[in-house]
């Protein structure tokens, strides 16, 4: 069995970690190369690095503040924000991301996924998915959450699975920050809809949250920030009460 992973994520906004509650009130939560190393250091399994306000502000992802996290980590590493075309993602690469993220550029035009696939392969690209459920039905949003689309979850990770993405990271807009737990249903349906692994994000607020996930949600990896930042939940607590659960993590 694969072992299931734990992935704190760095949302950063000028040169600064940050988090909030459905995307919005953001609040400071320290510098991302000193969490990165903390969390490298803990027992993390993956690392996500996401420059929230790149798209809004047109521009690309802090390849500086990339490079000092790259140095100080030894786990997988993945950037995103602002990443729109395959010269976007060499840059990242040769400043020491394992894998990208794309989120509203893929959208915006779908063939980038394969081009990425094609150039790097499909396991250095990451779809980051923000979606919302509004009356019943999931509907992707874009830039941060700020613009609502009549794109349909369950539809574009079908298609972003068929044009060659290794995986998808979905954030529930509705759970983000409510420490409420993840969104199981909708994870579970993904689940099953794809056969590559699904990242769960948004919800996170108790150890019991992790392990229904994996379970109950079917994720193959758990992504969090404000319990992880804030220390709420420790790292290798958690796993080793997933252990319990028989869950098998790398601890």
């Amino acid at each position: 069995m694969l072992t299931k992973r734990i992935v704190p994520c760095l949302d950063i906004k000028n040169g600064r970690t940050v988090k909030g509650v459905n995307f919005v009130d953001l609040r400071d939560a320290g510098d991302p190369v000193v969490l990165a190393k903390q969390y490298a250091d803990l027992g993390a399994d993956e690392l996500v690095f996401l420059d929230i306000s790149a798209t809004l502000e047109n521009r690309k992802t802090m390849h500086d503040m990339v490079l000092k996290v790259a140095e100080q980590v030894n786990i997988p590493f993945t950037v995103g924000g602002g990443i729109s075309s395959v010269e976007d993602v060499d840059d990242l690469l040769h400043c020491g991301a394992d894998k990208v993220s794309i989120n509203s550029s893929a959208v915006k035009r779908p063939e980038l996924i394969n081009e990425l696939s094609e150039k790097f392969g499909c396991q250095c690209v990451v779809v980051a998915i923000d979606a919302k459920q509004i009356k019943g039905e999931w509907f992707v949003h874009l830039a941060g959450g700020t613009i609502l689309t009549d794109i349909k979850l369950f539809d574009w990770a079908i298609e972003v699975e068929r044009r060659g993405a290794g995986e998808i990271l979905f954030t529930s807009m509705n759970h983000d920050g409510t420490k409420a737990g993840f969104a199981n249903e909708a994870l579970a349906v993904l689940s099953n809809l794809v056969n590559i692994p699904i990242i769960a994000s948004g919800g996170a607020g108790t150890i019991q949250h992790f392990a229904d996930t994996f379970v109950k949600g079917k994720a193959d990896a758990a992504l969090a920030a404000s319990v992880f930042h804030f220390g709420e939940i420790p790292i290798l607590e958690l796993k080793k009460e997933l252990r319990k659960q028989n869950i098998e993590v790398r601890l």
